[in-house]
Order: structure tokens, then sequence, then C-alpha cells
């Protein structure tokens, strides 16, 4: 398979395979013109790195991840080790994005969004101090 058709079955872009090989993910032969050519083996771990990112994983995560999968001898501990981290990364993030809103809610509610210059989320934005 070429990279085309690589990109297309795993819904990953050219480019992110690219960065894949670089950083040692997968490894194709290169053919007589110094094309790559996949093999199933390398469709089978992008799709695995796609997932495990689109579920929030970090890089260091899918190496973890799919050395793990590679090893039979693997405790599923340790994988669970690995998710349940990943979850507490996500929980953090949204108790952040959850703060976030809050506050950006409150300053939209504080502006009269009229004809007048003052503006509390611009005073909030550039460190005005509170009144």
């Amino acid at each position: 398979m070429n990279i085309g058709d690589v990109a297309e079955r795993s819904g990953l872009p050219a480019k992110t395979i690219r960065y894949y090989e670089d950083i040692g993910f997968i490894c194709p032969a290169r053919s007589a013109n110094g094309y790559r050519q996949f093999a199933q083996k390398d469709l089978h771990k992008l799709t695995f790195v796609g997932r495990a990112r689109s579920l929030g994983f970090t890089i260091e995560d899918c190496r973890t991840l799919l050395a793990l999968y590679e090893d039979r001898g693997r405790a599923s501990a340790d994988v669970k080790r690995v998710a349940q981290q990943n979850l507490a990364d996500i929980d953090a993030k949204i108790a952040d994005l959850q703060d976030m809103r809050a506050t950006l809610s409150h300053l939209v509610t504080s502006c009269a969004g009229d004809g007048r210059p003052d503006c509390p989320i611009l005073d909030t934005l550039g460190g005005a101090p509170k009144a």
C-alpha cells in the first residue's frame, strides 16, 4: 500500500503518517524509487495509534500502549494504569474548561454590550483591578 491508501484506510492524514514514521511508530519498506510501501502491520499500528490519540493518549502513552499490545505476556494492570492516568488527565482538563466557562460566562453577563467603551471583558483581559 502507498501512503495515500494507508491514509484513507487509517483515517490519518499523510502528514501525520510521515510524522509517526519519523518518531518510530512504523518503519515502512521503501520501493526502488524511494516510495513508502506499507504493510498490513503498519496500517494496523497506525489505526491503533489513531484510535488511542482520539481518546487523548499522548505520544508517549501510545508508545507504551503499543509495546503492551505487542507483549503477549503483559499484565492488564499495566494497561489499566496508563488508561487511568489518561482518564485523570481528561478529568482535570474538563475541570479547567468548566472553570474557564464559568469565568467567561460571568464576564459576558457583566458586559453591557452597548455603545459605551467600558467593558469588563477587556478590563479583565487587560489585568485591570476589580472594583
